[in-house]
């Protein structure tokens, strides 16, 4: 057996070598020296790495090199079938072994425990595992030792597993997946790319043989497939002896299958593939530049490097496209022209267009012109000096932050790695070779690499949209017809105008911190300046590179008549969209170059505020930036018109797909058809101005006394204070107090029993509950309401789930509300097939009424309670945490940090306390029971 170690203080040493004495294509990027590595004698690949973000959780990953591409024909969806019997039996673990022995350590199913399946891998996950407990780290080893070799495959339990899976199936047959098993018909192209979707065949899914399964499992789950990746707070050596001691007696497969890299045939000539379906909502046209990847024996410092200048060439083109949104009428609602990795050892270069209805020889046009203006004349080193900023900015506070970066994303890395040698560096690693590496990076360059992803050979053409009579989508002949005609014409270089040079170039009259008031059970203070602005500040340095802020004040849209609530909900966005002060979206973007900074203006039915968040140098411009939006608001009538058209073109087709059709439903039903539910419909946009817009802006955002603003992150009291004093010193205080108004919103009364029939290409029925009831509000009656829903989420799972197979989730919400009205709701959603449901929606009601009747297990309250304990533990460190903390404080007055609403609830919770709170919430409760059906 190999095994791996690297030591730290010679990486900084070995990167300058590399990097300043060698030409780079020579060599390869350094691994990351926390990684330990090995192979053991069975072939079986080994990663561990020591990290503390999140302290005493580690996360155990099982990585299979096997995915739906290795199928055979009458095998068809066995691979992701096979991940879903992973949790329905191993050798140690038999039937429900594996949830329901991590539940009872807090370990959730779905969110920490899980698996994905693609064409080429099939990875498996428990996540955030609490470590601290005795044995934990076994008993998960354990189960990826079962996971590589001994699942137990029992005839009964695949049976059972069909009716999951063959609702996965039902679940995800929508236009989008549909139309691409047309477009891969074409994109693959002799290839088994084209024949596999992953989820598969359901009249196989349905009918394979048992023994067809354990050939699949047999043939392709061996340790030389396999790799086992433990990270978190563990240690190495302790971790590393128990993976060769369990993985060790593996056996060696004996002339294992070799596992084929499959190509994609090339073609000289372009492919053409048109794909509509009745229940899309758009129209679009792509273009695939199809080529191969760079091998897995190069991926060295050249290689680095490569994918250093791809980030630069996607920034620079991601800005040129929303540069052209944002004028007049746009000629396409969105697109993009982004070079990226497609599948398994191959990239693709996309340029693709949404186009609005009737215009898609306008989007062709616009999109195909700004790849030729890219082919012929380049980018500008304005550009690319732009994007070299900005990228140096996200590696340095990425660097910054580096125990903050969690197990997933070392995950991720080790994943990559793994099945295609992608560079496994460390963050000090990443940060000196992009620092050292970009500048070598220049126009000519990065112009002449985007030139040869943009070759005419192995390339695809794919227009989509919806299906139809009066629909005209462009033809093969239409198309190139058109880019001939492009090809012919003289397209211009492309202009990138230069920028002011600071976002506020006058002095402003600030005002002093006249009061300060000491919040000693947040470790936080509260500041009133003299212009009456109240701000509320916690140091926090947890998270080094971050700093939160939030502004709010009470109103919103509650304050506004129902024909005013389309301007009113329109405004957040519209806002965002025109820059702000001098500075146009596009100009203010450019000035913004380099720095780690986001604010913008929300509006919710009770309140109105700003949120943002910076890194602590950057600051400074979060506030100017502030200033600008509060002080000097930006209306653009052009940026209005071009972003109206957009939205306008985007929902006209909406009414096509049926889950806005629910929704819209479920919407209008919930409120009692009240004026106030404003559906987004073509109507809704009729009503909507300009100057509607800028009035509501400039009401809400005009009193900075008006306001609480918060600020949390690593930024002294000494920096924060001076600054708060000048920039927010400096906003307006009107003579005036508001509040968000009770417009009496209506849930219906009694019980509401609907059947809604919807037109839907794939037959299904989707079943919706929803529970209201009027209820006081307290942090003990909240928990409760949380409590109730996580035990109701493990009823539904093991009895509509798993027993009968019947949907593949069963969707449980919950909301604990003290304003506009102190209410409590509970909601209940799953789909399934349309002879099922009259069978499994009442198993909503027959779990309610045990809970009434019985209360929960006391080993279900053990599990809900857990996870509740462990995600608040892991989320305590954080700025979001805090920033929840003290906005619950200041509109609730509940200290959330404090135990005694939180944990000590928790611990004090019995089963007879959940069965007196169900009986409570249940009894006399409104009552909404909907069921979604096909119209025929």
């Amino acid at each position: 057996m190999k095994s791996f170690h690297f030591h730290k203080f010679i990486i900084p040493f070995i990167l300058s070598v590399l990097v300043l004495h060698q030409p780079v294509s020579a060599q390869q990027v350094p691994v990351d020296p926390a990684i330990r590595t090995g192979i053991l004698d069975n072939g079986l690949t080994y990663f561990i790495r020591h990290n503390q973000e999140p302290k005493e959780r580690a996360s155990f990953y099982i990585i299979q090199n096997v995915g739906s591409i290795l199928e055979e024909d009458n095998q068809n969806g066995l691979a992701h079938f096979l991940e879903h019997m992973a949790f329905n039996g191993t050798e140690h673990f038999p039937g429900k072994g594996i949830i329901n022995t991590l539940e009872k350590h807090g370990v959730a199913f779905g969110r920490n425990i899980n698996a994905g399946t693609s064409y080429d891998e099939t990875v498996y996950n428990l996540s955030d595992v609490p470590v601290t407990q005795p044995g934990l780290i076994d008993t998960c080893l354990l189960v990826l030792h079962d996971w590589s070799h001994f699942l137990l495959l029992t005839d009964k339990e695949i049976d059972l597993e069909r009716g999951v899976i063959s609702e996965e199936w039902r679940t995800r047959r929508n236009a989008a997946f549909r139309m691409q098993k047309v477009i891969g018909k074409v994109l693959f192209k002799g290839s088994r790319y084209a024949e596999r979707d992953i989820i598969g065949d359901l009249d196989i899914i349905k009918n394979f043989k048992y023994e067809t399964l354990r050939e699949y499992y047999k043939k392709w789950y061996r340790p030389d497939l396999q790799a086992i990746a433990v990270v978190g707070d563990v240690d190495v050596d302790q971790t590393e002896a128990k993976i060769k001691a369990l993985f060790g007696k593996i056996p060696t497969p004996v002339n294992p299958a070799p596992r084929p890299e499959l190509t994609i045939p090339p073609h000289r000539e372009t492919y053409f593939v048109s794909a509509t379906d009745p229940e899309a909502t758009s129209y679009s046209i792509a273009f695939y530049h199809l080529l191969k990847g760079v091998p897995r024996e190069k991926k060295d410092l050249n290689y680095y490097k490569d994918q250093l200048a791809i980030q630069l060439f996607n920034r620079i083109m991601s800005d040129r496209i929303n540069e052209l949104l944002q004028k007049g009428e746009p000629p396409f609602i969105s697109g993009g022209i982004v070079f990226g990795k497609f599948v398994r050892s191959y990239d693709r270069m996309l340029v693709t267009a949404s186009a609005k209805p009737g215009e898609m020889q306008k989007a062709l046009t616009s999109i195909y012109t700004e790849a030729l203006r890219l082919q012929r004349h380049g980018i500008t080193a304005s550009e690319l000096d732009r994007a070299k900023k900005n990228l140096l900015t996200q590696t340095e506070t990425m660097w910054k932050q580096k125990d903050k970066i969690s197990n997933e994303q070392y995950m991720d890395a080790i994943i990559n790695h793994f099945l295609e040698n992608e560079p496994m560096e460390s963050i000090d690693a990443q940060w000196e070779l992009t620092q050292q590496l970009l500048p070598a990076i220049n126009a000519g360059e990065l112009s002449e690499m985007a030139r040869k992803w943009m070759t005419d050979e192995n390339r695809v053409i794919v227009v989509a949209g919806p299906e139809g009579k009066e629909i005209k989508l462009l033809t093969e002949k239409e198309t190139l017809a058109i880019m001939e005609e492009i090809s012919r014409s003289d397209i211009k270089p492309w202009e990138d105008k230069s920028v002011a040079s600071s976002l506020i170039d006058k002095e402003l009259k600030g005002s002093p911190v006249v009061s300060t008031k000491p919040l000693p059970g947040f470790n936080a203070v509260e500041w009133t300046l003299a212009n009456n602005a109240k701000v509320v500040y916690r140091f926090a340095d947890y998270q080094k590179d971050n700093v939160l802020f939030q502004a709010v004040s009470p109103g919103g849209s509650s304050l506004y008549a129902p024909e005013e609530l389309p301007s009113v909900m329109m405004v957040s966005d519209f806002a965002a969209n025109y820059g702000a002060g001098a500075f146009d979206a596009t100009s203010l973007k450019k000035m913004l170059t380099g720095k780690n900074v986001n604010l913008r203006p929300q509006i919710a039915e009770l309140n109105e505020a700003f949120t943002g968040n910076s890194s602590p140098k950057d600051f400074e411009t979060l506030l100017q930036l502030l200033y600008l939006r509060f002080q000097e608001p930006r209306f653009d009538n052009e940026a209005y018109e071009a972003l109206k058209g957009r939205i306008v073109a985007q929902i006209a087709n909406l009414a096509k797909n049926p889950q806005k059709t629910m929704s819209d439903s479920l919407q209008l039903i919930l409120s009692c058809h009240s004026p106030r539910t404003r559906l987004l419909n073509m109507d809704f946009f009729s009503e909507i101005s300009a100057a509607k817009m800028e009035q509501i802006y400039r009401e809400r955002f005009a009193d900075a006394g008006d306001f609480t603003f918060f600020i949390v992150g690593n930024i002294a009291d000494s920096i924060a204070k001076p600054l708060v004093e000048k920039y927010i010193g400096s906003l307006t205080d009107l003579p005036r107090t508001e509040n968000w108004k009770d417009n009496n919103d209506c849930f219906p009364s009694g019980k509401t029993v609907k059947e809604i029939k919807v037109p839907l290409q794939t037959k299904k029925a989707t079943a919706v509950v929803v529970v209201q009831k009027r209820m006081p509000w307290s942090p003990v009656e909240n928990m409760k309401l949380n409590v109730l829903r996580d035990i109701l989420n493990l009823r539904y799972t093991e009895e509509i789930r798993e027993k009968e197979g019947g949907s593949y989730s069963v969707n449980v919400s919950a909301s604990s509300d003290k304003i506009p009205q102190e209410e409590k709701t509970l909601q209940m959603a799953f789909d399934t097939d349309t002879g099922k449901v009259a069978k499994l929606k009442p198993v909503l009601f027959t779990e309610m009424d045990k809970l009434v009747k019985n209360g929960p297990t006391q080993e279900d309250l053990d599990k809900v309670v857990k996870n509740l304990l462990k995600d608040r533990e892991q989320a305590k460190p954080n700025n979001n945490y805090w920033m929840n903390m003290l906005r619950g404080y200041y509109l609730y007055n509940v200290n959330y940090d404090d135990a005694k609403n939180f944990e000590d609830i928790l611990h004090a919770l019995t089963v007879k306390d959940i069965k007196k709170f169900a009986g409570k919430f249940f009894k006399k409760a409104n009552v909404a029971d909907l069921v979604f059906l096909p119209e025929n």
